[in-house]
Parts: C-alpha cells; sequence; structure tokens
C-alpha cells in the first residue's frame, strides 16, 4: 500500500494517459474492484493504508491523479472500521467534476484519498438507547454501511432499522445485498442476528412501499411495517444520510418528536450527514 508522501513517483491519468505528480500529503490506492448497480449507481473497493484508521460512519476525501489539482470529493467509508480494504459507494453524475471520471475506474487504476477521515454518523456522537434508526436516501446509505458491519454497533443498540428510499426499485439492491451479507457475515453475524432490520421504499416505481421516509414517519405507517412503537426520545435514537432536503425534513420531524441533535463535542439522540459528492 502506497503512501504517496514516500512516493511522488507520477501515474497515469486513466483516460488521457497523461502524467501527473502525485499530490503531497494523500494515498495513492490501488483499485480492488469495481461493481456497477445501474446508470446511476456503482461501487468500489480499493487498497487500505497500513496506516490509515478511522471509525466507522466517518467519510474521506477521495480524487483521481488526472489534474495537475485534483478534485476531491467527501465520500462515507462503506466498509467497517476493521476491513482490510476501503469500500465506497457512489452516485454518477454525468458533468460531475469527479465522478463523471471517477465511474469509469477499473481494478488496477489509482485512486487519491486524504489522510484525514471524519464525520458525525459515528456511534460515539449518540447517546444511549435501545433503537437505532438510519434514515438514508440513494448513496446516503453509505456510512450505514459500514456502522451495520461494525460489531460495537449491536453493543450499544437492541435494535438497528436501517431504512433507505430510492426512486427506482433497482436502486435498492446494494442495501438489500449488504443486510444479507451483514447477516451471514462469520463475524458480525452474530452480533446481527435478531437485532438489524430493513425497510426499504421507492417512489417512482411500483413497490409494496412507495412513499418518502418523511412521510412514513409523520404517518406512521414506518412503525406499522416494523411492528414497533412511534419515535420516542427516551430509547430512540436517530441517524440521517441523504439529499439535504431530506436530511432538513426529516431532521425537522425526528425534532418535532423531541429528538435533538447531537454531534461529536456534543453528543444526544441523533445525528446528520452532510457531505454530498459532485
Amino acid at each position: 500500500m502506497t503512501d504517496a508522501a514516500l512516493a511522488p513517483a507520477p501515474v497515469l491519468d486513466q483516460e488521457a494517459k497523461t502524467e501527473f505528480p502525485i499530490p503531497a500529503n494523500v494515498f495513492a490506492e490501488k483499485v480492488v474492484s469495481v461493481k456497477h448497480y445501474t446508470d446511476r449507481l456503482f461501487k468500489f473497493r480499493i487498497t487500505r493504508p497500513s496506516s490509515f484508521r478511522f471509525r466507522s460512519g466517518e467519510f474521506v476525501m477521495i480524487g483521481l491523479p488526472n489534474a495537475e489539482k485534483p478534485v476531491f470529493r467527501a465520500y462515507s467509508i462503506a466498509s467497517p472500521s476493521w476491513d482490510e480494504e476501503l469500500e465506497f459507494f457512489s452516485i454518477k453524475v454525468q458533468d460531475g467534476p469527479l465522478t463523471e471520471h471517477l465511474q469509469k475506474i477499473q481494478p488496477g487504476d489509482t485512486v487519491l484519498m486524504r489522510k484525514k477521515p471524519t464525520g458525525t454518523l459515528v456511534n460515539d456522537a449518540l447517546i444511549p438507547g435501545r433503537r437505532l434508526y438510519m434514515f438514508s436516501t440513494g448513496t446516503g446509505v453509505a456510512p450505514f454501511a459500514s456502522l451495520i458491519r461494525d460489531p460495537e454497533t449491536y453493543e450499544k443498540f437492541e435494535e438497528v432499522i436501517l431504512t433507505q428510499t430510492c426512486r427506482e426499485v433497482n436502486e435498492l439492491t446494494y442495501a438489500k445485498e449488504l443486510v444479507e451479507e451483514v447477516k451471514n457475515d462469520p463475524l458480525v453475524g452474530e452480533f446481527a442476528a435478531g437485532k438489524l432490520r430493513l425497510h426499504t421504499a421507492a417512489t417512482r416505481e411500483p413497490y409494496p412501499c412507495q412513499e418518502r421516509i418523511t412521510n412514513l414517519i409523520e404517518n406512521g405507517k414506518l412503525f406499522e411495517d416494523l411492528g414497533v412503537p412511534k419515535l420516542d426520545p427516551a430509547i430512540d435514537r436517530g441517524m440521517i444520510c441523504g439529499s439535504m432536503e431530506m436530511i432538513n425534513d426529516t431532521k425537522a420531524i425526528l425534532e418535532k418528536h423531541g429528538l435533538e441533535e447531537g454531534s461529536n463535542a456534543a453528543p444526544s439522540t441523533f445525528v446528520v450527514e452532510r457531505a454530498f459528492v459532485g
């Protein structure tokens, strides 16, 4: 695994084949695998620097060595803190400064990653509770992909409910596959057994649940589907990740139910993330 500070040799732009130097103080890692789910969503895994440490749920800035000054964007790390590789779940933006090129990566290509992870969607930012809700839309499920693969999450909560709302049904595939993998994982499966649940919804195609998560919370259908009581700030905790509109709307609903936003410095009953990719 290459630390760019120790190996400033130039690399080839995967598309233009133009040589650009690796910037100082970043990791230059190799793509291990790529899987495309739809024409809008894909995941990829890269090698993990031996010195890189992070908390499950954090994000990091990544880019490509395809310019003198590479474009970096915030990406939640979808793999848990114990994983030997780093996984990311990305949207494809046709003219996105980064994703226009990132969606074309292949195994063996180089991805740049800044060295400092950060973020509020971590277990430490919540006070103890009984039930943890993870509210996500689209690629907002990525930090939760990390957290539901971390045994600490199940040590802290008796029930973990992952919700994902997407436009189209096939955009829910990543989360569905992930939950099944977690339940069958030899390391995490025993922790997740009987605790991890998934609730999915699609808004633009026929599906058993065809409503936005904000409507599902307000009209109570989410809780009816799950067979659990409505939100109770004494025992329920929340994490929110999605578009800014979804975050703000869901945040307002949680606050209306008596939950309070927390942070790393002041843990409370729910937290939000605002890392966007383009």
